[in-house]
C-alpha cells in the first residue's frame, strides 16, 4: 500500500468519492512509528484504507496537517479519537477550524456570495461536515518554526493562497519539500473563497509562489498527483497559466459589463452546480485581483455586482 518516495518517506494514496477523489498522505518514518501528513476526506472508503494499513502493523505516532480543507483534515478527528494519535495543526489552521464549526454561517455567506455575483442558488441540501472540525489539536506550529516529522526536522513555510492557512515543510539539505496543495504537477490549485468571505487570495498566492525561489527544491511531494522534480519550471508554468486567464478575464470584461458568474460561463461554458463552484471561484478571485490592480472596477445594480473595464 505504501510507495517509497524518498529516504524515510512513504506515500499512501487515499481514495474517496467526490471532490478530487484522492489525496496523497505521506508517512515520515520515526524510531517508534510514522508521522502522517494529511489524512484524506472523512468517508468509509478512506477509513477502510487506513484500517487496512494498520492491519499490516504500521504504527502512526502523530498527524500533521498542511491545511484544513476537508480532504486534508477529514480524518484527523478520527485519528485522534479512534486511534489515540495526537494531531498538530498551524495556529492559523485552528482559526479556520473554528470558522468551519459554524456551518450555518458559512452556508449563509456562500449563498450571499453566489447571489451577489450572479450565481445560482445554493442547493437546499448540502452535507454538514462541520463535525470533522470539532476537536482540539494536541499541538500547534507557526511560520519559521522547525517541526519534527518522524525523526526528520523540517522548516515550516507559510504559503497562503489556495488556503489562508496553507503550510509547506522544507528540508534544505535534501532540497525536499512537502508542498501540500500549494503547487500541483498537472493542474492549477483552485484559488477560492470557500468560507464565503471576500478577500484577495490570488494576490496572496502569487506572493507565496514567488517565495518558492528562496527554497531550492529537487523533489516536491504534493497533496494530489505525481511528484514534482522540476519545481521552478512548474512554478513558471503555473504563473503563465494564471497570466493567460487574467488576460482572458480582462478581455471579456472589456467587451461587456458582466457578473462573475457570466464571465465564468463565457470561459467554461454552462455547468451543473456540482461542477460550477470551482470554476466560479477561480473566476471571481481573478476578477478581485484585477480590481485590486485597478484594471477593472465593480458597481452594484439590483443587489448584484457587475464588473467593467477601468477606463481611466
Amino acid at each position: 500500500m505504501l510507495v517509497n518516495v524518498s529516504e524515510g518517506i512513504e506515500k499512501l494514496v487515499v481514495r474517496f468519492p467526490g471532490g478530487m477523489q484522492e489525496v496523497n498522505s505521506y508517512l515520515v518514518k520515526g524510531e517508534n512509528g510514522y508521522t502522517v501528513i494529511d489524512t484524506g476526506i472523512y468517508s468509509e472508503e478512506a477509513i477502510a484504507t487506513w484500517e487496512a494499513l494498520f492491519d499490516t502493523g504500521v504504527e502512526v505516532k502523530k498527524v500533521v496537517l498542511t491545511h484544513t480543507h476537508q480532504d486534508h483534515i477529514g480524518l484527523a478527528r478520527w485519528f485522534q479519537e479512534k486511534k489515540g494519535v495526537p494531531v498538530y495543526t498551524s495556529k492559523l489552521g485552528y482559526k479556520e477550524m473554528l470558522k468551519h464549526r459554524d456551518k450555518k454561517r458559512i452556508k449563509e455567506n456562500l449563498a450571499d456570495l453566489l447571489h451577489m455575483h450572479g450565481g445560482p442558488n445554493l442547493p437546499g441540501r448540502i452535507g454538514n461536515d462541520s463535525f470533522i472540525y470539532e476537536f482540539e489539536p494536541d499541538g500547534f506550529f507557526d511560520e519559521t518554526d522547525t517541526i519534527l516529522l518522524g525523526n526528520q526536522c523540517f522548516e515550516v513555510v507559510w504559503t497562503p493562497g489556495h488556503a489562508p492557512d496553507h503550510y509547506c515543510f522544507y528540508q534544505k539539505d535534501r532540497k525536499l519539500m512537502l508542498i501540500g496543495d500549494h503547487i500541483l504537477n498537472k493542474i492549477s490549485p483552485v484559488i477560492g473563497l470557500w468560507t464565503g468571505e471576500e478577500f484577495n487570495p490570488l494576490n496572496d498566492y502569487f506572493a507565496s509562489v514567488e517565495r518558492m525561489q528562496h527554497y531550492p527544491t529537487a523533489l516536491a511531494l504534493p497533496g494530489h498527483g505525481e511528484n514534482i522534480h522540476r519545481l521552478s519550471e512548474r512554478v513558471q508554468t503555473l504563473i503563465q497559466g494564471h497570466e493567460r486567464r487574467l488576460n482572458e478575464v480582462e478581455s471579456i470584461v472589456k467587451a461587456e459589463t458582466l457578473t462573475a458568474a457570466e464571465v465564468c460561463e463565457k470561459i467554461y461554458g454552462s455547468l451543473k452546480f456540482s461542477h460550477f463552484v470551482s470554476p466560479f471561484m477561480a473566476t471571481l478571485t481573478r476578477l478581485i485581483y484585477l480590481e485590486s490592480m485597478d484594471k477593472i472596477h465593480r458597481f452594484y445594480d439590483n443587489e448584484k455586482v457587475y464588473f467593467s473595464i477601468n477606463q481611466s
